[in-house]
């Protein structure tokens, strides 16, 4: 499978000079975001401590690096990561005046391109050093969208033989290949084949794919991925036809849910893309083997020939009509010219519950970034989307107060039935008190069979009970348990209950939605309940506005705790009996809660001068 780049550009800045031309690039390129040192760059969209972690972190994430720096630091800090120039993203020097653009790494995976693009908007000259795009404006490796090369591991040495001089016949119809200036001759000893045949190619022979085939391809419900796909290699093969002239899988729309279906776009590397019965059903007239049965079943009388023919348009005909093993079917189009699979049917739609963590951005985690930057569309409360800064460039919000919590997500689902990629932003953790479960509890309920069609994932994040023990301590170093205390949706009854469970079992506590303006009296009433269990100077921390300006941690006996020092942007931390609070000398302190290790002391025997146990008794565990 072709390896997948995230383009978005990560602009890096090593010092505050950099970062106004980091900034600069970013707003003229409409993308990415500015990553600069601590310390050296104020107001960095993403903020790092060590460069050379944090360049070789975007490396293996496939991020597109744009450092604004001097070569060399991109080449130390990537040199150990090297090994496969056709699994490298795209990696760009700039010089900190703007004077040079470099690419550096990735050049046939978009680096030479976006290189051009930034030099363009500084006014110079890229410095593109790949041999072939230098003598021949193009590059047969890194093929336009539409087109594959069929034999890469030929392509050093064909091109090697036309820098020498060799000249080159073309078979074929490719524009984009007579645009570039390669020695075409009709009588040259090297060859360019344009073709959907499946042809081996050789180091004179270069085979170009143009994807003007559509595969269109149906099957029971939860038939085994194995079976279609060896269905399709099948009839690929004894149609002689590649499968990199594919432009994608088409079907029925009520298969996007099918993990057979989308696990042969994944190893085909194309897209699957789904029509609506009506759809498929225009194209009856056109079928070679329409099924009454099947139009029973699903609305329309066939579903691979069907929406192989949508897919190549009333131009198009049926290449390969239907053929089927025990469950599944499948039939091949072929379009006059190459498939924008973009604008036919639609993609199966995505739904990323995500969490952002208590707000700052150092605390979200990367995969959310990597998600949001590569969803359409935003959904969630207007201060949990602002908080994603200039990630949030570029989507469609769909913005919501508090109090709209069913609202935000049966918008992001209807938006992802729609065939959209869509992130539902929560803050904390989606799955701890916010929209994940919500987003399931829709589901479960059935209203709308398209939202079970949609692919969902929950992408964790850094709970505000995390975050406080973090600052604090380790007060969650033993069991906890977590409590909310609105009563709006949980009967203030069962919430009594719990408390009274926790406060017996003598967990460390976080209480969620400990107030709000109209209710105090359970916080108070926890207070009681937690005082019959455990002592009257159990450490409380209080953390409120965590990772936001005006973060506060307060720390203060359990006897002392009232509702008024509460507010909904405070997470509260009840210690178990054991919990201890240890004093530092600037008046602050410490909270944690012992495991109890120390029980475990007298296993290990003769530590060394370095701390190291040189003996460990036999039974303990290390």
């Amino acid at each position: 499978m072709t390896q997948k780049f995230d383009h978005s550009p990560a602009f890096v800045a090593l010092t505050a000079e950099g970062a106004k031309l980091a900034k600069q690039l970013r707003d003229a390129y409409g993308a990415g975001e500015v990553h600069g040192r601590v310390g050296r760059v104020e107001g960095a969209d993403v903020s790092f401590d060590e460069t050379i972690v944090h360049l070789q972190s975007l490396f293996r994430e496939g991020r597109a690096i744009v450092g604004i720096c001097a070569a060399g630091v991109l080449i130390r800090g990537l040199s150990p990561l090297l090994a496969d120039k056709r699994a490298e993203p795209p990696v760009i020097a700039v010089a900190e005046n703007g004077s040079a653009v470099v690419p550096l790494l990735g050049g046939h995976h978009g680096a030479n391109d976006l290189a051009k693009d930034l030099s363009a908007k500084l006014d110079v000259s890229a410095s593109i050093t790949t041999a072939s795009d230098n003598r021949f404006g193009i590059a047969l490796d890194n093929p336009p969208a539409g087109w594959k090369l069929g034999n890469p591991q030929d392509y050093k040495a064909f091109i090697a033989v036309v820098l020498a001089g060799a000249k080159v016949q073309l078979n074929g119809e490719a524009d984009w290949v007579k645009a570039g200036s390669l020695p075409i001759s009709d009588n040259g000893e090297l060859v360019i084949t344009v073709t959907e045949k499946d042809l081996a190619g050789s180091e004179k022979e270069l085979v170009l794919h143009p994807a003007t085939l559509s595969l269109g391809v149906g099957c029971e419900r939860n038939a085994e991925s194995e079976e279609l796909s060896k269905l399709v290699s099948e009839t690929l093969k004894a149609g002689g036809l590649s499968p990199k002239a594919l432009a994608g899988v088409f079907s029925i729309d009520v298969k996007a849910d099918e993990t057979a279906v989308q696990a042969l776009a994944a190893e085909l590397d194309v897209p699957a893309r789904f029509f609506p019965a009506a759809e498929l059903e225009k194209q009856t007239p056109r079928l070679e083997t329409p099924s009454d049965i099947v139009f029973a079943e699903v609305g329309c009388h066939g579903v691979s020939e069907g929406s192989a023919l949508a897919a190549v348009g009333e131009t198009g005909k049926l290449r390969v009509a239907k053929n089927k093993s025990k469950r599944a079917t499948c039939a091949i189009g072929e379009a006059t010219g190459i498939i924008d699979t973009s604008t036919l049917g639609q993609a199966r739609g995505k739904l990323f519950v995500v969490g952002l963590g208590p707000g700052d951005q150092s605390w979200r985690a990367p995969e959310v970034d990597r998600v949001v930057r590569g969803v359409t569309d935003l959904v969630g409360y207007h201060l949990y989307l602002d908080l994603l800064g200039p990630l949030a460039e570029g989507k469609d919000r769909h913005g919501y107060e508090l109090g709209e919590e069913e609202m935000r997500v049966r918008i992001a689902l209807n938006l992802a039935a729609e065939g959209r990629s869509v992130a539902l932003v929560c803050s904390g953790d989606p799955g701890i008190y916010a929209m994940a479960a919500l987003t399931f509890e829709l589901l479960d309920r059935g209203e709308r069979a398209d939202w079970n069609r949609v692919d969902i994932q929950v992408t964790p994040g850094i709970s505000a009970l995390q975050g406080a023990s973090a600052r604090i301590g380790a007060p969650l170093g033993h069991d906890f348990c977590t409590i909310s205390l609105s009563d709006l949706l949980t009967p203030w009854e069962a919430i009594e209950k719990r408390l009274n469970a926790a406060a017996q079992g003598d967990f460390v506590i976080a209480f969620y939605n400990p107030v709000s303006r109209r209710r105090t009296k359970q916080l108070a009433t926890a207070v009681e309940i937690l005082l019959q269990h455990r002592p009257a100077d159990t450490p409380v921390m209080l953390g409120r506005n965590l990772g936001r300006e005006g973060e506060s941690m307060t720390v203060l006996r359990l006897d002392e705790l009232t509702p008024d020092q509460v507010d909904m942007l405070t997470v509260v931390l009840v210690g178990s009996s054991t919990s201890r609070k240890i004093e530092k000398s600037d008046g602050s302190c410490w909270v944690y809660t012992p495991r109890g290790y120390e029980k475990k002391a007298h296993l290990y025997e003769n530590f060394d001068e370095t701390g190291e146990v040189k003996t460990i008794t036999e039974g303990s565990a290390a």
